[in-house]
């Protein structure tokens, strides 16, 4: 069953019956178009010439098929098709002529066969090569259909998570618990600080005003999104003070960078949602580049006793976004000390910079 299911996986269909068909009606056509045989005379008659053309027809197929499978095993991947066929074509002729000699060698010696009146050693060879050709082009033609039907599909499926994941992103972030833990705090800081507390304000407001714009932005500038994170973490600073530290440090340069929008806010929450913080064991979350492609968010394992267990919806939602736009992969990592998520940085275009 494995094996049969990595074949179909392979070849793109299961071609059992396909072969099984395919192999009987070609054998029964090669001598009518090739060698000038007729069923005047009769089927059974014609039977000897069928069953001949069906040795050759199994031994083409059959090879062929196997060159292909095994190719197509050695390079799965789309970026190496031109290498798949250059390398199975070649296989393939190589083969193709070592089977006409074995199948030669058959023909005289054991079937002793004669060729029919008219008939050369060029329509031979010219035959074969058409079984060859067309079981070929057959193969490839419904396997190059698969990988575009399986495209579309993955696009589409890709396309819905990345709208469910944006919905689901603004609904955990845009939510009660964040709005009532952010008045709470209004509320000790208006008869202490008055000042702060305006500040304080401007910058919920300019959180939310940020959350609202970019819900239909699939992609923001990282220059944005640290502007935005910068208020974000000065709400945090008044809601937890001394018990949390968030470090950035990031190049100036970054203006031909771009991130899922809301994607270090969830990673922040998700530190915080997750892990003790209190003045004895603050929460320390650095975030830094590594390299040139990817941004680093690491916050120190202390995790809560009683914390329910993660569902992982915000980083599953990250992730899911991520696919829509880079091949490159969200990685996360744990060990006993940090939690790390690493973010591949998208890369601006130039007429987007101008």
């Amino acid at each position: 069953m494995a094996s049969r299911f990595a074949i179909k996986e392979v070849l793109g269909f299961d071609d059992r019956i396909f072969y099984l068909i395919g192999s009987l009606v070609l054998s029964f056509a090669i001598p009518l178009l090739f060698f000038k045989a007729t069923l005047w005379n009769g089927l059974a008659i014609y039977l000897p010439k069928w069953g001949t053309s069906m040795l050759y027809t199994i031994a083409y197929w059959s090879t062929t098929r196997s060159i292909i499978i095994w190719f197509r095993r050695q390079y799965p991947g789309y970026e190496d098709t031109t290498k798949r066929l250059l390398y199975s074509a070649i296989a393939i002729t190589v083969t193709f002529f070592i089977v006409s000699v074995l199948m030669g060698v058959l023909n005289i010696y054991v079937l002793k066969e004669q060729h029919p009146d008219g008939v050369t050693e060029m329509d031979f060879k010219v035959a074969s090569f058409t079984i060859v050709a067309l079981v070929s082009t057959i193969y490839e033609s419904i396997f190059l259909y698969d990988r575009w039907k399986k495209s579309i599909l993955e696009a589409e499926k890709l396309k819905r998570d990345h709208i469910q994941s944006q919905l689901e992103g603004l609904k955990s972030q845009v939510n009660p618990h964040f709005l009532f833990n952010s008045l709470n705090t209004l509320t000790y800081i208006i008869p202490e600080d008055p000042n702060t507390a305006v500040k304080f304000v401007q910058k919920l407001s300019k959180v939310y005003r940020y959350i609202l714009e970019i819900r239909d932005t699939k992609l923001i500038p990282l220059k944005e999104e640290l502007s935005f994170l910068t208020a974000y973490i000065f709400l945090l600073k008044e809601r937890f003070g001394k018990s949390i530290e968030v470090q950035i440090v990031i190049p100036k340069d970054i203006d031909h960078y771009k991130i899922v929008p809301l994607s270090l806010q969830i990673l922040l929450e998700n530190a915080i949602k997750h892990n003790i913080i209190s003045a004895k064991q603050p929460l320390k979350i650095d975030i830094f580049m590594e390299g040139d492609y990817t941004l680093v968010v690491r916050n120190n394992l202390q995790k809560k006793r009683q914390a329910m267990p993660s569902t992982k919806v915000g980083l599953e939602n990250i992730k899911s976004r991520y696919a829509f736009f880079s091949e490159e992969k969200v990685l996360i990592t744990a060990d006993d000390h940090y939690h790390t998520v690493r973010l591949p940085l998208i890369q601006m275009k130039d007429d987007e910079l101008a």
